[in-house]
């Protein structure tokens, strides 16, 4: 058995660039950073931040040109998969590598501004447990063991 998947949360690094094919199929394409953080052996924080391409089709693809922009926070999950070309100018063979999008999930709040950096500019409130469930009062005498 194979698989090939990819889940990733990060931020566009430019506006969703959209073309559609010679049938009529929209296609989005954007890069995407994602940040990764670590302490290393003698207590410095270190981070780094890797770069991704990612394309979208069809419904996906008209989603992204409506609400996403530059500094959106995405959640994108999708498998790889690398094209090749023959480079006209050097004559040499190109790759590139991508992640074509199945689900997207738009993370933060709409029309909150999206910076490029790795937090949001304003936090994103959760309702705390205790405000969203009732108190339950529960008898030893209910347990059947």
């Amino acid at each position: 058995m194979d698989l090939n998947k990819v889940m990733l949360i990060g931020r566009l690094t430019r506006d969703p660039e959209i073309r559609s094919t010679p049938n009529g199929a929209k296609v989005a394409s954007f890069g995407l950073a994602t940040g990764f953080s670590w302490t290393d052996q003698s207590g410095q924080k270190k981070e780094q931040t890797e770069f991704h391409n990612v394309v979208l089709w069809r419904g996906l693809a008209g989603v992204a040109e409506q609400y996403l922009k530059k500094g959106s926070q995405v959640y994108i999950e999708g498998r790889l998969t690398t094209r090749s070309w023959d480079d006209k100018q050097s004559g040499q063979k190109r790759y590139r590598t991508e992640i074509v999008g199945d689900s997207m999930i738009m993370l933060g709040r709409p029309g909150a501004s999206g910076g490029s950096s790795s937090a949001p500019s304003e936090p994103i409130e959760q309702p705390s447990p205790a405000d969203s469930l009732p108190e339950i009062q529960i008898d030893n005498s209910d347990i059947p063991f």
